[in-house]
């Protein structure tokens, strides 16, 4: 289910626009069923779909990765999980103006996208949990606070007609952040300019319907291009709370496995309302004008 080693895939310029330009048709349907239990042990997760996001587990808030490429849904902690962009995931870059932040026409990235894409890895987030629908007041903060890797990372949305919007670029400042609304389900694309080991530092705070205030910090584990992905569990975590920022190389660049770059953007928002999964990005508490927010609306996929 998890191959170490799959077969390179490289997609042309003109197959990454169609992709890019997808956008979702409807609502994810609601999930009825009971309660999702919670895995041990190390796993690669590079295909299928899972969502990261906040829940109460006996009281306590965490952050974890809702894994749906098996046969049943199981929880798992982010610290014991590698998400993998195989090669297949790697892409040109379209001489289309719109796209022009991922970097030259011709250049190769390694996009996971927002449109669900057959041996490719499907991540989104979510605020669907039970004991969060019920528990928070109105949306999660999510911060992006430290990145380390050997390349940029962004995370964008489309558009109605398939024009991006930014959400975290760091090619910027840290932190920054996005609103997740209470029971939504979000997808977005995921593009890193460089193959190698990402780790992501996140936080998620948000306030209780009687005033509780909860936060918590997670580090995502990303492994990007033909390397053994298992590497990914060697990387030593970034600083909790680590604003470091150094110049990010252009998209489209090489790198190492393990370069160590600290990189960071300004700030947008992403808010999913309702059950139409209609999205809505608004900037808030901006740090950087480097990001550009604009307002979107879209059938979620």
């Amino acid at each position: 289910m998890n191959p170490l080693r799959p077969r390179p895939r490289r997609t042309t310029a003109a197959a990454l626009l169609l992709a890019l330009c997808a956008v979702g048709t409807g609502a994810l349907p609601a999930r009825a069923e009971g309660p999702v239990p919670t895995a041990t042990g190390r796993t690669v997760i590079s295909d299928g779909h899972i969502d990261m996001g906040p829940r109460l587990d006996h009281g306590r808030w965490i952050i974890g990765i809702r894994d749906d490429s098996g046969p049943s849904p199981v929880w798992r902690d982010p610290d014991d999980t590698v998400l993998q962009a195989v090669d297949a995931a790697a892409v040109t870059v379209p001489a289309d103006k719109r796209f022009s932040f991922l970097g030259r026409a011709g250049n190769r990235v390694w996009l996971l996208p927002q449109v669900q894409q057959q041996g490719v890895l499907w991540p989104g987030w979510n605020s669907q949990d039970p004991s969060i629908i019920h528990t928070v007041d109105r949306e999660v903060t999510w911060k992006l606070e430290s990145v380390r890797g050997p390349g940029r990372f962004l995370l964008f949305v489309n558009e109605s007609f398939g024009t991006p919007a930014i959400l975290f670029d760091t090619a910027g400042r840290l932190p920054q952040e996005t609103g997740i609304d209470i029971n939504s389900h979000v997808h977005g694309n995921w593009a890193f300019s460089a193959p190698g080991t990402y780790l992501l530092g996140i936080r998620m705070s948000a306030r209780s319907l009687s005033g509780t205030a909860y936060d918590t910090r997670a580090t995502l584990r990303l492994s990007v291009g033909p390397q053994d992905p298992r590497l990914a569990f060697a990387t030593e975590k970034p600083a909790t709370g680590s604003t470091t920022a150094s110049t990010a190389p252009t998209a489209g660049a090489s790198g190492s496995s393990d370069g160590g770059v600290w990189i960071a953007g300004g700030c947008a928002a992403l808010v999913a309302l309702g059950g139409c999964a209609v999205l809505l990005v608004r900037r808030r508490r901006a740090t950087a004008s480097a990001v550009p927010a604009a307002d979107l609306e879209e059938p979620h996929a």
